[in-house]
Parts: structure tokens; C-alpha cells; sequence
């Protein structure tokens, strides 16, 4: 798929908000708006089965926001010194991979648009569709709770998990933030309050995107590794992702399916 942008050409750069202007943007059956945008390296079905994914009712609460396939987002004078995926700074976009753009490129930037919010996603960097899908579905999750707040059955459900200290979390986030939500002192439990609300936050944005994930590609749960924390236990994961499942029934022609594979 490849949009392209009259001012763009090569490798050159342009503004994010001049991307957002230029791009054609859609409307997907399920009300999310997103555009492509130069040489995503993207198939539009899939690209297009991907964001319709996102049940209809999750999406009813991210119509401020545009997501915005591209292929590099970076910071102004392509430059990494502002941290974060927001920055006062002027955000550039790159029409074209290069190999030098890529190292100085993020996966995401959100930027502030005169129509809302837009969410410049780079695809290039994102080198395959697992990846791709739940970059987008993480800022999906994060958006949703942010406008949203956390469903009262999801939050019972996972402090209860914590509580009984089942083992593992769902990102990096979420872990460092039970840690501290359940501190010890002298022998005793301490609850902090506020490291509570910011775990059931990570855990149910984390839970989202899993599950959104799960629609769109048939994954292992052991793909979703990373080296900092251990993976939530598979049978904890599965109530969570059950509980989002009726929480927010998938689209038609989607379906939601936990499959168990015993060791040999």
C-alpha cells in the first residue's frame, strides 16, 4: 500500500500535522478512522481487517483520535532527546525507510491535531504483522481506559489475582506497579493506593489489547515474552481475557478462542 503525499518525495521529511492533512483518512465499520500514508509496506485488507478488529463498542470511545500508519515518526531534527511518545517538539515524519531514519525512529508518536488526537505509527519498524498489530492495539488499550476508566468487574478480578500473588503480569508496567501497590512492612501488607490504581490500569489496558490481538492473529501466548518480567499464568490470563470478551463482544467475523496445548 503506498499513499502518496504531493509534497513528499525520497526520503524527505515532512510534519506530522502536514501528514495528517494530506492523508486520506477512512472511517472503518466499526467507527475507528485511520489513514496510510506513503510507503507503509502494508496490504490494505490486512491493514483494514486490522483495525476493524477493535469491537465497535471499544472504538464508540476513541472517535477523537486518528491512527495514522506511516513509515518512520520521529522527533524534530530527528532527534531522540525528547523522551517519551509525546513531545513539544515538532514531530517529523519520514515518507521512505532508510536504514539511518529507522535508528533514530519510534514506534509511535501522539500528537495534537486541530480534529483531535493523531496517533503516527510507524510501520516500517514494526517489521511484521504480529508487531504492527499490537503496537496499534496497546495504543488502543491505553486510549480506551484513558477515556473510559476501568471496568469494576476487571478491577475485582485482577486485585484479586495480585492478592493471591498468581504468578507473572502482563507488561513491564504492570508488574512494577503490583510490586508496589502490595509492599511489605514488617511482615505486614501495605496496600498503595495509588500504585493499585496504576496497575489495574496497566493490567486492563494490557488485557485489551491481548484480546484485540487475539482477534486478528492466531498467536502463542510465549510470543508476548519479554526478558524484564515473567508472563502472567496462563490460566489468570484466560479469566482476564474472558472477562473483556463479554465486557466487549467481537465484531462479526471476528471470534474470540483461548486454545490449551499440553507439553508432550
Amino acid at each position: 500500500m503506498a499513499d502518496s503525499a504531493k509534497s513528499v518525495s525520497g526520503s524527505g521529511l515532512v510534519a506530522a500535522t502536514e501528514v495528517a492533512s494530506e492523508a486520506a483518512v477512512r472511517s472503518s465499520p466499526n467507527g475507528l478512522r485511520y489513514a496510510p500514508f506513503a510507503d507503509t509496506g502494508l496490504d490494505e485488507a490486512e491493514l483494514g481487517r486490522m483495525v476493524q478488529a477493535v469491537p465497535a463498542s471499544i472504538a464508540a470511545a476513541l472517535s477523537g483520535k486518528t491512527y495514522f500508519f506511516v513509515p518512520l515518526a520521529m522527533a524534530e531534527g530527528r532527534s531522540l532527546e525528547a523522551a517519551g511518545h509525546r513531545s513539544s517538539d515538532t514531530t517529523m515524519i519520514s515518507a521512505a525507510y532508510t536504514p539511518e531514519l529507522a535508528e533514530q525512529a519510534i514506534c509511535h508518536r501522539n500528537v495534537e491535531l486541530a480534529t483531535g488526537e493523531g496517533v503516527f505509527i510507524s510501520s516500517r519498524l514494526l517489521t511484521d504483522r504480529f508487531s504492527l498489530a499490537f503496537e496499534f492495539f496497546i495504543n488502543v488499550g491505553h486510549g480506551f481506559v484513558n477515556q473510559a476508566g476501568i471496568a469494576e468487574a476487571f478491577a475485582e478480578l485482577a486485585w484479586n489475582q495480585a492478592v493471591a500473588d498468581v504468578r507473572g503480569e502482563t507488561s513491564q508496567d504492570a508488574w512494577e506497579a503490583r510490586a508496589t501497590a502490595l509492599g511489605r512492612s514488617e511482615g505486614a501488607v501495605r496496600v498503595d493506593e495509588r500504585a493499585k490504581g496504576d496497575f489495574l490500569e496497566a493490567a486492563f489496558s494490557d488485557s485489551i489489547a491481548i484480546y484485540l490481538l487475539s482477534l486478528a492473529l492466531d498467536f502463542d501466548y510465549s510470543e508476548l515474552r519479554e526478558r524484564e518480567y515473567p508472563l502472567l499464568a496462563p490460566q489468570a490470563l484466560a479469566d482476564r481475557l474472558r472477562l473483556i470478551a463479554k465486557l466487549f463482544p467481537a465484531n462479526p467475523d471476528y471470534e474470540f478462542a483461548i486454545r490449551y496445548r499440553r507439553r508432550m
